[in-house]
């Protein structure tokens, strides 16, 4: 058995002379949970499709188990996919739909009857076997689409933005049973999205992917609190971008510095009536411009005497601040983070 389950060495694509993939490199360990994160257009879902074998790289290489697949055709891959849009057969019965793939491989019928209920039983839907999908919730079609997935028992299996159709809650509940389920199975799992919450809370390991690259790779942990660039701080998480403070000079060289500082760690304290417009002696000086609620935590945004504009976040409704108030602006050193580091694009 190889180190790793997946390796995508230095793969490209383009289409109509577009490059939509421009040399990444990713290595996924046996039993890991990775999620490609990036907006929409950013390469996740082609990249995707070329580990299912559904699209060919212009370059680079695909190796499964350390087996080069980048020409095999899908379904001679141990590799298994789940789409947002369930992709269900409407004329057949849940059972029928999990145990499609193996009447094609024309396994026994007594063999497809115990893999159906074990996959049904996997993703609690035990007696929904003669149900239609038409009969199905939201929720409950996407666990048959997984069941059909997890059914061929696959060494890796794809998620396309699975849980992107249900609503609010049943997405978070959806994330919990995945998870586990997918712990439970101990096979590896890349699962693509654009909810950040989602990455977070799911992953092992998070790909921040931007213009067909990846810019940057690691724990949630890693991701959040000590982001690379000023695109990954303010893709994940709410992020304040601060240019241009001077750090140290060499010679006739002026060091300057892009810090990041997450809103939640952003400290507010009223400014003294003979304090500077511009600072004070712990801080900068600021206004607050507005005042709102964002699922259920207070966001302030206040603007510096320069024009820019920060974000601070608290727990809660309420705050002593108002609107129009000029309060000092400060954080830990600890909390500044340096940014525009160059982007990975690929490796551990």
């Amino acid at each position: 058995m190889a180190e790793n389950i997946l390796q995508l060495e230095n793969i490209t694509k383009s289409f109509d002379d577009t490059g939509v993939l421009r040399g990444i490199n990713l290595s996924v360990g046996h039993g890991e949970f990775v999620t490609l994160l990036g907006s929409s257009g950013c390469g996740k879902t082609t990249t995707l499709r070329i580990i299912a074998g559904l699209e060919v790289p212009d370059s680079g290489r695909v190796l499964l188990d350390g087996q080069d697949v980048t020409d095999i055709e899908p379904n001679k891959r141990d590799v298994n996919t789940v789409f947002q849009n369930y992709a269900l057969f409407p004329h057949m019965t849940v059972a029928q739909n999990v145990a499609y793939s193996l009447r094609l491989k024309r396994v026994n019928k007594q063999v497809i009857e115990k893999e159906v209920n074990a996959a049904l039983s996997l993703v609690q839907l035990e007696g929904f076997g003669k149900r239609m999908p038409s009969e199905l919730s939201g929720g409950q079609m996407q666990r048959v689409a997984i069941a059909r997935a997890l059914v061929n028992k696959p060494r890796l299996l794809l998620l396309d933005e699975p849980l992107g159709a249900l609503d609010l809650q049943l997405r978070r509940q959806m994330q919990t049973e995945l998870k586990q389920l997918q712990k439970r199975l101990d096979i590896a799992f890349i699962y693509i999205t654009h909810d950040q919450e989602e990455a977070l809370n799911m992953s092992d390991r998070i790909v921040v992917m931007r213009d067909g690259r990846f810019e940057q790779i690691g724990t949630p942990a890693e991701i959040y609190d000590y982001p690379r660039t000023s695109f990954v701080a303010q893709f994940v998480g709410n992020a304040n971008i601060i240019h241009g403070s001077v750090v140290g000079q060499k010679g006739e060289t002026i060091t300057e510095s892009t810090l990041a500082v997450r809103s939640e760690h952003i400290q507010l304290a009223y400014c003294s009536e003979g304090g500077s417009a511009e600072s004070v002696e712990n801080g900068l000086c600021a206004t607050i411009t507005q005042k709102s609620i964002v699922g259920g935590m207070l966001r302030i945004v206040l603007r510096l005497q320069d024009g820019t504009e920060l974000t601070a976040t608290r727990l809660g409704i309420n705050v002593e601040y108002d609107v129009g108030d000029r309060v000092s602006v400060s954080w830990d050193a600890a909390h500044a983070v340096p940014v525009d580091k160059e982007s990975q694009d690929g490796g551990e």
